[in-house]
């Protein structure tokens, strides 16, 4: 059973209260999407460190590019579940 543990503070006395990994994802359901993404990028940092400023730098550039390239008409977008489908049967699901 997998478990994080949470200090709860009282006034008089501090506990720590065994919560699953399962309960963690079902308070990021009551979460907006934006306070859940932010989550995830904080883990993601503290485990594993920030992303190289060059790096950063060369994703926004790709994704500004590619947004031109739609918003100008010169590439199409393609549905999601279009792709998924694409994806799925790759994968042979």
């Amino acid at each position: 059973m997998a478990f994080a543990l949470v200090k709860i503070h009282f006034v008089s006395q501090t506990s720590i209260v065994p919560i699953t990994l399962d309960e963690i994802v079902e308070e990021t359901r009551e979460m907006p999407g934006d306070m859940v993404a932010e989550l995830i990028d904080r883990i993601l940092l503290a485990r594993h460190g920030g992303v190289e400023p060059s790096v950063a730098s060369a994703w926004k550039t790709e994704a500004d590019r590619r947004i031109a390239e739609i918003e100008s008409g010169e590439v199409k977008g393609v549905p999601l579940e279009e792709s998924l489908g694409r994806a799925r049967k790759i994968a042979g699901l």
